[in-house]
């Protein structure tokens, strides 16, 4: 016979697992977008370099990895700051050595 306790562990779990899973493919999907649309401005060497960004800035979120709810947009921006500061400072140097 199963307890309530039991029983009500395997609830909890399951809506961990659910959210987890849910989470899981924000995730994916916001860094395929943010991927495909770097590949498309500045090309697939650029498109990795922002993806191991993005990977980068999602470990340094402040909220736990199994937590509910992840603002996966802000990882998005703060990947496409250091994109936008890599970009800035290549155009810089092509500028300066034209100079």
């Amino acid at each position: 016979m199963i307890s309530v306790w039991e029983y009500g562990m395997n609830d909890r779990e399951s809506f961990s697992d659910a959210t987890y899973e849910e989470q899981t493919h924000l995730a994916e999907r916001e860094l395929s977008s943010f991927v495909a649309a770097v590949t498309r401005l500045f090309g697939a060497d650029e498109a990795r370099v922002a993806g191991e960004d993005w990977l980068e800035e999602s470990d340094l979120m402040d909220s736990p990895p199994r937590s509910e709810a992840r603002d996966w947009r802000s990882v998005t921006i703060a990947a496409s700051a250091r994109l936008a500061n890599r970009v800035d400072a290549a155009r810089y140097r092509q500028q300066s050595a034209a100079a």
